[in-house]
Parts: C-alpha cells; sequence; structure tokens
C-alpha cells in the first residue's frame, strides 16, 4: 500500500469517528456503541506496540474506554479525534506503567503467605461485592461536579492538573469538590448502616 493511499484511510477513518463522536455527543448511543466497536482493536494495537510486554493490554484499553466515556463531553468536534483520543491512551498508559513501577518497588515475594485473619474474621466475597454496590450508589447520589472529580482524581487516578485539563475546573475547585464528595460519601454510607 502507497503512502498516500495509506494516508487516505487514517483521513477517512479520522473522519468517521469525528462525525460519530459528534452524533454520540447529541445522544445517539448506537452512533456511540459504534465508535468504542472500531476503536477496540486499533487501541489494542497501539498500546501493544508501545508497551510491548510491560502493560496487561487489555487493563490499559479498558482504563482508556472508560476515559473516553467519562471525559467524552470535553471533545470538540470542529477539532481532529486521533489526538484527543491519543492523549487519553497515552495518560492512561502513563497511568498504568507508573503504578506497575510503584507495585514492583514495594512488592515483597513469600513463599507462605502467613495467616492473619480466622476465617470467621475476613469478609465473604458477597460482604466485598455489597461494599461495592453501596460505594457505587452512593456516588450515583452526588452532584454531577462531585461524582466527576472524585472519578478522575480516585477512581481514575488522574493528577489535579490533568483532571483540571479535562473539566476545565481550576485545582481548586476540584480540591473542594473531591473534599466535599468524600464527606457527603460517608454520610451516605453511615446512614445505610
Amino acid at each position: 500500500m502507497t503512502s498516500f493511499a495509506s494516508d487516505g484511510i487514517k483521513l477517512a477513518r479520522e473522519r468517521r469517528w469525528q462525525e460519530l463522536m459528534r452524533s454520540a455527543q447529541d445522544g445517539d448511543n448506537a452512533a456511540y456503541a459504534q465508535l468504542l466497536s472500531e476503536l477496540l482493536p486499533m487501541l489494542r494495537r497501539v498500546v501493544a506496540h508501545k508497551w510491548s510486554g510491560m502493560l496487561d493490554v487489555e487493563d490499559v484499553v479498558q482504563e482508556i474506554i472508560i476515559s473516553v466515556h467519562t471525559v467524552r463531553h470535553t471533545y470538540d468536534p470542529e477539532r481532529p479525534f486521533m489526538p484527543w483520543l491519543m492523549t487519553i491512551a497515552t495518560r492512561r498508559s502513563l497511568d498504568a506503567a507508573r503504578r506497575r513501577r510503584v507495585r514492583s518497588a514495594i512488592e515483597t515475594t513469600v513463599d507462605v503467605m502467613p495467616e492473619t485473619f480466622s476465617g470467621d474474621q475476613t469478609k465473604t466475597e458477597q460482604e466485598s461485592s455489597d461494599d461495592q454496590e453501596a460505594i457505587l450508589r452512593a456516588m450515583e447520589q452526588l452532584p454531577d461536579g462531585q461524582r466527576e472529580a472524585l472519578e478522575l482524581l480516585k477512581v481514575q487516578g488522574l493528577s489535579l492538573r490533568e483532571a483540571s485539563a479535562v473539566t476545565g475546573k481550576s485545582i481548586a475547585s476540584l480540591k473542594v469538590s473531591v473534599h466535599r464528595a468524600l464527606r457527603a460519601m460517608r454520610g451516605i454510607l453511615e446512614r445505610r448502616i
């Protein structure tokens, strides 16, 4: 394939994804589903190529898709789609690499795991699942700005600067939103008990 033909394919793909995202922003769920299904194979190739052997490709691709979903309202349909997408993909890949590096630095190999709790004191899988569902329900009750700040900073692990770039909010505003969100969630979860 000539470079000219390859450029034509890339340009057509760029326009298609730009249009699908524009439709998705207008509420077209079918266009959004189509866009995500077309993005997946390309994102797998990009992550596997750039981070070969260093990252769990599927985990990183899922984080990228979650970020796209979370910040899709920030995409400007008048601008190219691929740079916006690749910025997200690069950030999620760097986050995963950073987490892996930190985890590797603090991990210690243990031949036999010591028993720390008796079987009665450990949480059952069902209890852990119930806790996660309670947290998700509590997050759903938060105002949009607080929930978004919490998702970006505490769930996705974005830095304050990155979250500020994504949301357009100041760092101070994001700190206040997260503080209020955590306080509100604590109250919601305490009422549940």
